[in-house]
């Protein structure tokens, strides 16, 4: 086990420096992204399949609750969680618009939308993605290398340079801490 163990923290720590040295920039413009709506009074929509669908309400309970400060609550819903809701769409139209009828439905232009995938292929992140276009909501992907189609269509691509699932994840929950870190010290001093 202390093999393993030796293995792959020296693997995570290897992927956190490539990461701050490949995407630190796109972290930075990111928080800039989400201070900017909470400064105008909008919010942040989060949302992703299995495990990016846990960080996806990780980020938004760090937000409507507290990270570090004790502070006022910010607007960040994640779109994965309500059952009823997602079950009907994916029935009644296609799981690949689960998360864009509901930005359609909740979001206005000035808030944004964030799409957690380790792929860079969940066809449901990217046509969240075009459908925040069309109202004005800005854009925000965590992927693994290279984006797939969800980067390609993000305002802000957050790319985790590791094939390994498990790295972009862990990865991936360092960054969002940091996110969450950020806009609290700015917005709350």
């Amino acid at each position: 086990m202390k093999e393993l163990l030796t293995k792959r923290f020296q693997e995570t720590e290897q992927v956190l420096r490539d990461t701050l040295e490949q995407s630190a920039e796109s972290v930075s413009r990111a928080a800039e992204m989400i201070i900017e709506a909470y400064q105008n009074k909008h919010g942040i929509f989060l949302f992703g399949n299995g495990g990016s669908a846990a960080d996806a309400q990780h980020m938004a309970g760090e937000l409507n609750g507290r990270f570090l400060k004790e502070r006022h609550p910010l607007k960040a819903q994640a779109l994965v969680g309500d059952a009823a809701t997602v079950t009907c769409i994916a029935n009644d139209y296609s799981y690949e618009q689960v998360f864009a009828r509901q930005l359609l439905a909740n979001a206005e232009a000035g808030d944004v939308a964030f799409g957690f995938s380790t792929s860079g292929n969940s066809r449901n992140v990217a046509e969240a993605f075009k459908a925040a276009k069309t109202i004005g909501v800005k854009t925000i992907a965590m992927t693994g290398p290279g984006g797939g189609a969800v980067g390609a269509e993000a305002d802000v691509l957050i790319e985790i340079p590791s094939a390994f699932t498990p790295h972009v994840q862990e990865v991936g929950t360092v960054i969002y801490h940091c996110l969450c870190e950020q806009i609290e010290q700015r917005l709350f001093g």
